[in-house]
């Protein structure tokens, strides 16, 4: 008989020896402290005395296009391969989604190893991300003139403090991002190692009045892009003018980067930049999808009727009559939908990430009234993709 309940903090070193057994990852002592989860709440499923499964759960505050709304952020996700198919990982969601709710927190998200197994939870994909790589081995021709702003190197002791209204000014204009306490900086950010870039420097941080870049050096001459924000397309492009100087370096190579980056844009040389992947970021989940649809600012007025279809969270499922605009509106309604659509599929669209457009040409929105799709798409629209650059 399998049990949910708390994890106490004194079995957090058995949860990350769990993590490493069911994602095949050797965890040294070294990394052992970056791999325990932060400030989580923290669920484990037992069979008996064995821990079967566990999921942790971050209370984080997300930007959603107009709004910062409570998260569940979920992590830590994983079952033993000797309980699988047992009904584990259902079980460790279902009280993941009662906390969440209980907690007021209308969303979750997370990261997926294994994306098609979250869609059944009501997951859809939100984000995406590209990868890029420039060519720094000649100047980087700009067609973008950078900000003359004054750049200045800081320490890491004082970067949070500096860099937290930059980012939260970013969050402001681009959906998608954590709200980062001193304690997600500096673990998160500004961890002195990377363990997924071994070999790289501490990090390194560069200031602008109107932006900031965080970046570690390594190997092969390459510069490795942590994070960079800036308020205008002039100082984005002063910082990389920055980075694309950095003595002794010939590349530079930006994981993380939004699907609309200006980079790509911004050099007269295109062949310089090139965009190497192409991948889903992060996974939305609407706890509780009045809420979220009445918490977000709308690009158009109208009205639509939306058949919901959500196995896991009843409560979420059924018609609902949404007024989009200055005062949104979402109540529950007998009248004919305009669009039928699963909890995933609403989700993945919910930060303007996902047309309905899209998801109606491939049959998974049912459109009852024409044109209701467009609409919808309108009105959810966002003027930058969403994007998130905070793993959990």
């Amino acid at each position: 008989m399998i049990e949910i309940r708390d994890v106490p903090v004194a079995d957090i070193d058995r949860m990350v020896d769990f993590a490493g057994l069911v994602f095949h990852a050797r965890i040294d002592d070294y990394e052992r402290d970056s791999w325990k989860p932060r400030r989580s709440e923290r669920l484990g499923a037992y069979d008996g005395d064995t821990l079967a499964g566990q999921l942790a759960t971050l209370p984080m505050r997300l930007a959603v296009p107009g709004a910062v709304l409570d998260c569940s952020a979920v992590s830590f996700v994983g079952v033993l391969p000797t309980h699988r198919r047992q009904g584990v990982l259902t079980s460790l969601m279902a009280r993941m989604h009662a906390d969440a709710s209980a907690a007021g927190r209308p969303v979750a998200a997370l990261w997926a190893s294994q994306g098609a197994i979250y869609g059944r939870y009501g997951f859809g994909l939100a984000t995406r991300a590209i990868g890029l790589e420039v060519d720094t081995a000649r100047p980087l021709g700009l067609r973008t003139v950078p900000d003359d702003g004054p750049l200045r190197l800081i320490d890491i002791a004082s970067a949070p403090e500096i860099l937290d209204p930059i980012h939260r000014r970013a969050l402001s204009a681009r959906p998608g991002g954590l709200v980062r306490d001193p304690e997600w900086w500096t673990r998160g950010i500004l961890q002195s190692v990377d363990v997924e870039a071994p070999g790289f420097t501490e990090p390194r941080v560069v200031v602008h009045p109107g932006g900031y870049a965080v970046y570690r050096a390594g190997a092969a001459k390459t510069i490795r892009l942590v994070d960079l924000v800036a308020d205008t397309p002039q100082v984005e492009a002063a910082l990389w003018r920055y980075l694309a100087s950095i003595d002794l370096s010939t590349r530079v190579h930006a994981p993380s980067r939004p699907v609309d980056d200006l980079l790509p844009h911004m050099v007269t040389d295109p062949d310089q930049v090139a965009i190497k992947e192409n991948y889903g970021a992060l996974w939305l989940r609407l706890v509780n999808v009045p809420a979220a649809l009445r918490a977000r600012s709308w690009a158009a007025e109208d009205t639509f009727v939306l058949e919901i279809d959500d196995a896991r969270i009843p409560s979420n499922a059924g018609r609902w009559r949404l007024t989009t605009g200055a005062a949104p509106t979402c109540d529950q309604t007998t009248e004919p939908p305009d669009l039928a659509l699963t909890a995933a599929d609403l989700a993945a669209a919910y930060l303007g990430g996902t047309a309905p457009t899209t998801l109606a040409r491939t049959g998974a929105v049912t459109e009852h009234t024409p044109g209701a799709a467009v609409r919808l798409t309108s009105a959810l629209a966002v003027p930058l993709a969403p994007y998130i650059n905070d793993d959990f």
